[in-house]
Formats: C-alpha cells, sequence, structure tokens
C-alpha cells in the first residue's frame, strides 16, 4: 500500500466565526505539490479528505474526486487514520489531506514504532509505502515533498 499525507496549505488568518482558506501563497503550494503528484501517481488512487475547507480546498488542486472523511479530520488521531484508510492491508494508493499534529504522529508511528512529534510542513506530503520482504511487513519513506522546494 501506498499512503501519502498531505497536510493542508497555508491558510489566511479567519475573520470572526470564519473558518480558514487557503491563502494566495496556500494556493500556490496546493498547485505546486498537485503538479508534482500527477506526474508520479499511479491511474487509480483515492483521496480521503478532513471535513474542513482548506483540506478540501487543497484536495480540489489535484482532484475534485475525493471522499469527506471524519476519521480524517482535525480531532483525528493516528488510529482512526489508519483505521480509514485500512492500513496495510488494503491494495494500492490513498491520498489522506489532513491536519497537524495527527499527521505527524502517523508518520512517526509508521517510521519508528512510536507516535513522537514530527512536524510536517504546510502544504507538504510524505509518501510512506508498505511492503513485504523476507515474509516481513517493512514501511518505507518514498518521499517527502514541500512547496517550496518544487
Amino acid at each position: 500500500m501506498n499512503l501519502l499525507l498531505w497536510r493542508h496549505a497555508t491558510t489566511n488568518e479567519p475573520e470572526d466565526g470564519q473558518e480558514p482558506v487557503l491563502s494566495s501563497r496556500g494556493r500556490r503550494q496546493a498547485a505546486l505539490v498537485a503538479a508534482w503528484l500527477q506526474s508520479k501517481l499511479p491511474a487509480d488512487y483515492s483521496v480521503l479528505v478532513s471535513p474542513t475547507l482548506r483540506t478540501q480546498q487543497t484536495a480540489r488542486a489535484l482532484t475534485d474526486e475525493f471522499e469527506l472523511c471524519e476519521e480524517t479530520g482535525p480531532v483525528a488521531t493516528p488510529a482512526s487514520i489508519l483505521s480509514a484508510v485500512s492500513w496495510p492491508d488494503q491494495r494500492g494508493t490513498t491520498i489522506v489531506v489532513g491536519h497537524q499534529p495527527t499527521l505527524g504522529h502517523v508518520a512517526s508511528f509508521l517510521l519508528f514504532g512510536s507516535e513522537v512529534p514530527v512536524s510536517i510542513k504546510k502544504g507538504a506530503l510524505w509518501w510512506i509505502a508498505s511492503r513485504d520482504r523476507e515474509d516481513r511487513l517493512q514501511n518505507v519513506l518514498r518521499a517527502v515533498i514541500t512547496p517550496d522546494l518544487l
């Protein structure tokens, strides 16, 4: 399985009572990462998106074909995200567009075996793959992409 953890891009400071939305910088960040992804993704992939506006705007830079998923929302846990994507049993590629610190905790759990503080920058994407080697499941960090590197 390929699991891509994509943190929502930079937002404007919200007006009173309004939900944060992507800033012009955030829209550029999302577009850069989406363009990189379009050249790397297989034809068949799924996208699970937190129900917040900023995550939906980030995902739309790549596709309008995504599923809103409470299990990836602002109060998600690593366990809820991994359950939502059926890690590691699901085959194929799934992109989760979500929030810090949960995405960082998911990455650290998969790569290091514990939930330690790992910061994923706004707009950045971490690509983690599971594979079987010598009858043992391994998690491999395939890529870390930040918008400022593109």
